[in-house]
């Protein structure tokens, strides 16, 4: 992998979906930045620090969220000269989002008064009263026509149907829910996923003319679903739950097609590799090797004793960390926070919140665990290539991890102080976006080895 130097960021950092740009926040200054050369291209001032920032799917434009302020500014990159300010005044914003046109904006004001649909192409705007949710509860089909928009009223929770051609309400339903946590467009856009998170904790499927085509609750007592996600092939639907499950149904039937536990302790029969990182000494014949000065205090901030890590494969049964949550607490760090596929929906990846540094990856195909990363520190971030099977993790240290089917490896950083805290793909799988606390660098990722070239120790 070949690393770029590193550059200054003081908030969100992303690449453009056409992989060409990538916008990193300043404070006051939006900067857009070649993926090649890594030169400004761009150079924005907004009016107060930029607490978001959106891509509009088209590359052409972005989005700059002053929730401090409140206000949103959008800017277009073919025509650095245009300028668009949104204000909605005592009302505030919170939140904004692009619609899949890229000309129109959706803004969620304080206390869920009202969602705004700005159009850029006129001075038109559309209100829904009373959303559900500030940054959740809109969907968009895949296909870009339709959005749903949960919104709340009379102590019911309810589902808005817009075009988006016109922006008008093209059906208003209830949905079953006590306390509606999202919802979400299947990927063929022929159903609507919507989960509860209140007493029932319960998933539900509707059409979207209103019809339930299926109601799903695990089990009845304690707490329940906690994260819920469609497979990029549509054909799985993935619902973590507090229980420790991860249950797999099936989008033709409804039916429960795997169930993965998320158990301390994992014993054999298994078939899973199970990684575990560990210190790598440090191995030089001291007799023969001369360290010149600028060499030792390019390396002052290296473990005394050690000079990396590397994966160690385990044998089972191994018992994994675990925390026992606070059973006095809100929200106990317990149950399957962290799920997402891989591109071809043949693994999924599950951090179980009761056991922070191991990393479960599933293979869906064949039912079974493929693999454990136990991490010595939380993981932070993981996320999967967009064009093959590889998974790439950080957990706040200098090093970034990789898993593929073939094997599991660790890249060290070469950049002094660099602790990766969080991690982005551009779209075609080619780079890596990496950030540290004040800084964020990329990453050239060379395209995935053949299985016999992996190696464990790498």
């Amino acid at each position: 992998m070949e690393f770029t130097d590193a550059f200054k960021q003081t908030g969100p950092c992303c690449f453009s979906p056409n992989a060409r740009f990538v916008a990193v926040a300043v404070d006051y200054r939006l900067v857009i930045r070649d993926t090649l050369s890594f030169k400004v291209v761009q150079l924005f001032s907004c009016l107060d620090k930029i607490s978001y920032i959106e891509w509009a799917i088209d590359s052409e434009y972005i989005l700059c969220g002053l929730y401090k302020r409140p206000m949103i500014q959008a800017w277009s990159l073919t025509q650095p000269e245009w300028t668009c300010k949104i204000d909605e005044g005592p009302a505030g914003v919170v939140y904004a989002k692009w619609s899949p046109d890229s000309r129109h904006i959706l803004t969620t004001s304080e206390f869920q008064l009202r969602l705004t649909v700005w159009s850029l192409l006129n001075t038109a705007c559309i209100h829904v009263q009373w959303p559900k949710h500030a940054s959740k509860g809109v969907s968009f089909t895949k296909d870009g026509k339709f959005a749903a928009i949960s919104t709340r009223r009379d102590c019911k929770d309810y589902i808005n149907l817009l075009s988006c051609h016109t922006w008008e309400i093209m059906g208003v339903f209830a949905v079953d829910t006590l306390d509606m946590a999202d919802v979400e467009w299947s990927p063929d856009d022929s159903a609507l996923v919507i989960w509860d998170s209140l007493l029932e904790y319960k998933v539900l499927i509707y059409s979207p003319d209103g019809r339930c085509l299926f109601k799903y609750q695990a089990y009845e007592s304690g707490l329940g679903v906690k994260t819920v996600s469609w497979s990029p092939c549509g054909q799985f639907l993935a619902v973590g739950s507090y229980d420790q499950m991860l249950r797999v149904l099936n989008q033709l039937t409804w039916k429960t097609f795997a169930e993965f536990l998320h158990l301390s302790t994992v014993r054999g029969p298994c078939c899973a590799a199970v990684f575990k990182e560990v210190d790598e000494p440090l191995q030089l014949d001291m007799s023969e090797l001369c360290l010149s000065d600028d060499f030792r205090q390019g390396n002052s901030d290296a473990p005394e004793g050690h000079f990396g890590v590397r994966y160690d494969v385990m044998e089972v049964p191994i018992t994994l960390p675990f925390q026992k949550p606070f059973a006095d607490k809100p929200n106990p760090k317990q149950g399957v926070g962290f799920m997402s596929w891989s591109n071809d929906s043949q693994y999924i990846s599950t951090r179980n919140d009761s056991m922070p540094t191991a990393l479960w990856i599933w293979d869906i195909r064949h039912q079974e665990l493929a693999a454990i990363l136990v991490q010595k520190d939380p993981i932070r971030a993981a996320a999967w290539d967009p064009t093959c099977p590889r998974l790439v993790v950080c957990t706040g240290s200098s090093h970034l991890y990789m898993w593929t089917p073939s094997g599991a490896y660790c890249v060290t950083i070469p950049l002094p102080n660099f602790n990766i805290t969080d991690l982005k793909w551009n779209g075609d799988g080619s780079c890596l976006l990496l950030k540290d606390k004040e800084y964020f660098c990329c990453a050239a990722v060379p395209a995935m080895l053949d299985s016999s070239e992996y190696s464990s120790d790498d």
